[in-house]
């Protein structure tokens, strides 16, 4: 009876120390820099994050930066490379991503390198990174100096590698953010297609003034955004909506208007925006190197 006591008493304190020793969970990329400690101001983070943004426009390169209180029980470096497979830093095919890993209560830091890198960001470049410039900032308390340093210096180093050139791209029609837009540009897609749909169908009759017009703003969705399913979805609308719209407002009651109450996205996008980044595709496979301060 004792020997069952004892098991079940062994069995009760290791299921209520099992959460301890846990692994800490991969955070969510909502930005090139994640702070989960609060080391970084506001405007640290937001001056790192646009110095990082910069950069990939114009290399093509991503880095990102992370700082988490602890890593354990797993080492920083297991812990890195699940960040790395999560995020998946880099371009697609390319692996031409980096991340600056910051586990502050473990006094442990590492820079995790995609294979696209690993020329350039070597073992032995990434290990006097850490020793020369981040460490000796973080022994005298300077962190945003040294992560801002390292990763300076991360970019300086990326520079001098030949890798292929960003693809152009606009803001406005990235993937991320191109439904976002479209229903931001709804609004005067909208009106302007019963403006000049109105037009057409005084011209040309209400059938083919209406299809011309489907045509025309099939065309304004294309230019703006490079989608054939967006554009034909744009220009069925736009048809049904102008062939219809006799008998809507020959009905009477003068309510068939478009009030700006019923598109409200706009002031979505502004609080999403910030979270548009994320990774391009990218592979790692442990290069890189880990240090302390």
């Amino acid at each position: 009876m004792r020997l069952v006591q004892a098991g079940l008493l062994a069995l009760l304190l290791f299921c209520c120390g099992a959460p301890a020793f846990a692994d800490v969970a991969v955070p969510a990329l909502t930005g090139r820099v994640v702070d989960q400690t609060g080391t970084l101001s506001s405007s640290e983070q937001a001056d790192l994050s646009r110095t990082l943004a910069d950069f990939e426009k114009r290399k093509g390169s991503q880095i990102a930066v992370l700082i988490v209180p602890t890593t354990q029980p797993e080492s920083i470096e297991q812990f890195s490379i699940r960040v790395a497979e999560a995020w998946k830093i880099g371009r697609q095919k390319v692996d031409d991503g980096a991340i600056l890993l910051v586990a502050k209560n473990d006094r442990k830091l590492r820079i995790e390198v995609g294979y696209g890198l690993e020329g350039a960001l070597t073992d032995a470049t990434t290990k006097r990174i850490i020793d020369e410039i981040i460490a000796p900032r973080f022994k005298s308390g300077d962190f945003a100096g040294g992560i801002t340093a390292g990763a300076e210096r991360m970019m300086k180093v990326i520079d001098g590698e030949p890798l292929p050139a960003p693809a152009a791209k606009s803001e406005w029609t990235s993937s991320p953010n191109m439904i976002e837009n479209l229903f931001d540009a709804a609004p005067f897609l909208l009106i302007g297609s019963l403006f000049v749909g109105g037009l057409l169908r005084a011209v040309f009759g209400r059938f083919i003034g209406s299809a011309v017009a489907a045509v025309v703003a099939s065309a304004a969705v294309w230019f703006l955004f490079a989608s054939f399913p967006l554009a034909f979805a744009a220009g069925l609308v736009a048809f049904v909506i102008l062939f219809i719209a006799d008998a809507s407002t020959s009905s009477g009651g003068g309510g068939g208007s478009y009030s700006g109450g019923s598109w409200s996205s706009g002031s979505s996008s502004s609080s999403s925006s910030s979270g548009s980044f994320s990774g391009g595709g990218g592979s790692f496979g442990g290069g890189g190197a880990s240090g302390s301060w």
